[in-house]
């Protein structure tokens, strides 16, 4: 799936200043629009970069690689990778454990021990999959706000995953939002935030496509303030000796998830909330998907090819 936010300012009935960066980040691409100060396009490419430094597994001495590569003992973390680490657990409590940070080391038994693009180019090792074992959970993650610590169980490792780019993108649109921006949107890789004014009348819209070669529109979304994620089996895909590994984990099985969905997205205030429930509908029977939904926004693709509307998607469509 891609998200890609519309932008069209011949049509609007005021010439807002507006502002975009596209580019790379946290292992996928990244789009930041800003209506108003051109100078927080920047600020938000800075901050995203920090995130990225603190957050990323991929990177050998950030600091949640610095948490599982020192299981069991205190480590000091920036404030930033604290709201991370409680954020994950939220989420993994508000879903009984269907979304889960702590399916670290099934991803790498699966394969996944590189960055996406680096294990296609030199081939995934899939080794260790026929002794995967189920997610530990995160009952066992302490954290110390007092001396801003994070401790993981020795058995346990985290993986911001795709809450970590949602979550980023909340931020940083709330902080540029608070520095003076009258709109911005910060996309990272389909999981995107959005908040203030749009660059059209339209308010902010969203293109969402099919996660396939072409990418075919599924249709376009239009919001006022929140956040949307995607969560899908046919993205970050591999296959090793006739087995095909996705990064999509169930943790009661430590294996990749064999859902009745291909494609979920979620539409609520957040965009880290968002990226919880759109993977926990894919580690969901059908019959269950509006009951995940709740209050937020879903449009889910079964295996069929069919697609489903729950909640207020149908509002926000078009």
């Amino acid at each position: 799936m891609q998200a890609e936010a519309t932008i069209d300012p011949t049509r609007a009935d005021h010439e807002p200043s507006v502002t975009e960066h596209q580019g790379r980040a946290m292992g996928t691409r990244l789009h930041i629009v800003v209506v108003g100060d051109p100078a927080l396009v920047d600020v938000a490419v800075d901050r995203v970069t920090q995130l990225e430094h603190r957050w990323s597994r991929f990177i050998d001495n950030s600091e949640i690689s610095r948490c599982n590569d020192t299981r069991g003992i205190p480590v000091d973390v920036s404030a930033d990778t604290i709201s991370l680490v409680r954020h994950a657990i939220h989420g993994w409590t508000k879903t009984d454990g269907a979304y889960d940070p702590t399916v670290l080391d099934a991803l790498i038994a699966s394969g996944y021990d590189r960055s996406y693009e680096i294990m296609l180019k030199e081939g995934a090792d899939v080794s260790l999959i026929d002794e995967a074992a189920p997610a530990p959970g995160c009952a066992g993650i302490e954290i110390n706000d007092v001396f801003s610590t994070v401790t993981l169980p020795i058995d346990t490792g985290f993986d911001p995953g795709g809450i970590g780019k949602g979550l980023a993108a909340d931020m940083i649109v709330e902080e540029i939002m608070a520095a003076g921006a009258e709109g911005a949107m910060v996309n990272l890789g389909g999981d995107l935030r959005v908040a203030g004014t749009a660059p059209t009348p339209d308010h902010w819209v969203v293109e969402v496509a099919e996660p396939s070669v072409s990418d075919t529109r599924v249709g376009l979304a239009v919001m006022i303030d929140g956040g949307l994620a995607t969560s899908t089996t046919r993205r970050r895909v591999w296959t090793v000796d006739g087995r095909t590994c996705h990064h999509v984990i169930d943790p009661r099985l430590g294996r990749p998830v064999e859902s009745e969905a291909q494609l979920a997205t979620v539409i609520s205030g957040r965009a880290w909330w968002s990226e919880v429930l759109a993977t926990q509908i894919l580690l969901t029977p059908s019959d269950r998907w509006e009951e995940v939904t709740g209050d937020a926004a879903s449009l889910v693709i079964d295996l069929d090819g069919n697609t489903h509307i729950f909640g207020s998607m149908k509002d926000h469509l078009r």
